[in-house]
């Protein structure tokens, strides 16, 4: 049965990549949350996808040009500001810790292909380690590299690889660098594609299954999961698909 990844939370709800965002993605009941990680200044590893705070917050600036301290300072409300005060940039240790007790998949992206974040890999893959989530979360990159060398450091941690384009034979390729999982741009996906990669035992996971029509056709071509900005809709969806 096809999982549903609440795409930095219930981004289309809620803000993006903010503990309130992931409160709704568990309360209607994500099988999986999926968020973007980026690193301070002083080291500290950030839920946020962009490189910069200009979209999602009242602030300007790079990312790895604050500390944390200072980052706690903007609001990360992003276009929900008439339903919300004030959100936070939140830490991935809080997520994680948050994490811990429930039964909710992780999928952690690593931001580095504009960036190269020095030992990024090693600090989420320590931090996923110490709070046991090894079994629980994959790591995904647009930064290939950074899949392989996280494999080399974590071969008990899922790995898989983001692209926009169509490949191929995909899972010959990321055989090559230790990943187990796909998650294409979902215009690149057709139920053979699906099929080949199912016979290859590799997990197929589009990007971003927003509308309600491109959500049942995944569903019908059995991918493994999708990443969606509405899990709420989505959960709907597939549990009316399971009765009829």
């Amino acid at each position: 049965m096809t999982k549903i990844f609440a795409h930095r939370g219930s981004a289309g709800t809620h803000p993006e990549n903010t503990m309130i965002a992931f409160y709704e993605a568990e309360r209607v009941e994500a099988d999986g949350i999926e968020l973007d990680v980026q690193m301070t200044k002083d080291g500290a590893l950030v839920v946020i996808h962009d490189e910069t705070i200009d979209r999602t917050t009242d602030g300007t600036g790079w990312v790895k040009d604050f500390i944390y301290k200072e980052l706690q300072q903007f609001n990360a409300v992003y276009k929900f500001a008439e339903q919300y005060d004030f959100c936070r940039i939140p830490l991935l240790e809080e997520v994680l810790q948050w994490i811990e007790p429930t039964e909710l998949l992780l999928n952690i992206e690593l931001k580095n292909g504009l960036i190269e974040y020095k030992k990024l890999e090693e600090k989420v893959i320590d931090m996923v380690r110490h709070y046991h989530l090894e079994h629980r979360v994959v790591l995904s990159s647009f930064n290939h590299n950074s899949m392989a060398l996280c494999h080399r450091l974590a071969p008990e941690i899922e790995t898989a690889i983001l692209y926009m384009k169509s490949l191929c034979q995909p899972w010959k390729y990321m055989r090559a660098i230790g990943a187990s999982g796909l998650h294409p741009y979902h215009g690149t996906v057709t139920e053979s594609f699906v099929r080949q990669a199912h016979d290859h035992r590799v997990a197929v996971r589009p990007f971003t299954i927003n509308k309600a029509g491109l959500m049942k056709k995944m569903f019908q071509y059995q991918v493994d999961a999708i990443f969606t900005d509405y899990p709420s809709k989505a959960k709907q969806l597939l549990n009316n698909q399971k009765t009829t």
